[in-house]
C-alpha cells in the first residue's frame, strides 16, 4: 500500500513561499501520476499541480500556474514550490497518487482511484 506523508506547511504573509514535500513509500510498480491537491472547509478539494513521473511532464491548474512549481526528487519525494503565495492560496494541501493510468492533466479535474496523504495545512495571510 503507497504511503504519503506531507511536510513543510505553515503560515506565511502574501507574497511569501513555502516548499512542500511529501516522502512517498509502498510502491511496488509503475507508479502514475502523483500531484498536489488542496481544499478549504466546506469546499471540494481541488487539483493543484501533477507530474507524470516516467516522464517529468507536469500540469498545473489556472490558479496556481506560473507561481507554483511541482518536481520530484527521485522515486522517493515529490516537492511543491509555491511562490507568491496569495490569501486565497490558504488550504490543507494533500500529496497523492493515482492507483491508475490516468492523464495527469485530467486527474486534477476527478481524483477518483487515488491515494492520498493526510495534508499539510498552509495559511497565507494578508
Amino acid at each position: 500500500q503507497v504511503q504519503l506523508v506531507e511536510s513543510g506547511g505553515g503560515s506565511v504573509q502574501a507574497g511569501g513561499s513555502l516548499r512542500l514535500s511529501c516522502a512517498v513509500s509502498g510502491y511496488t510498480a509503475t507508479r502514475h501520476c502523483m500531484g498536489w491537491f488542496r481544499q478549504t472547509p466546506g469546499a471540494d478539494r481541488e487539483g493543484v499541480a501533477a507530474i507524470y513521473p516516467a516522464d517529468n511532464n507536469t500540469y498545473y491548474s489556472a490558479s496556481v500556474k506560473d507561481r507554483f512549481t511541482i518536481s520530484q526528487g527521485g522515486a522517493m519525494k515529490l516537492y511543491l514550490q509555491m511562490n507568491s503565495l496569495k490569501p486565497e492560496d490558504t488550504a490543507r494541501y494533500y500529496c497523492a497518487a493515482a492507483r491508475t493510468p490516468r492523464h495527469c492533466g485530467l486527474w486534477l479535474g476527478d481524483a477518483t482511484t487515488t491515494d492520498w496523504g493526510r495534508g499539510t495545512q498552509v495559511t497565507v495571510s494578508s
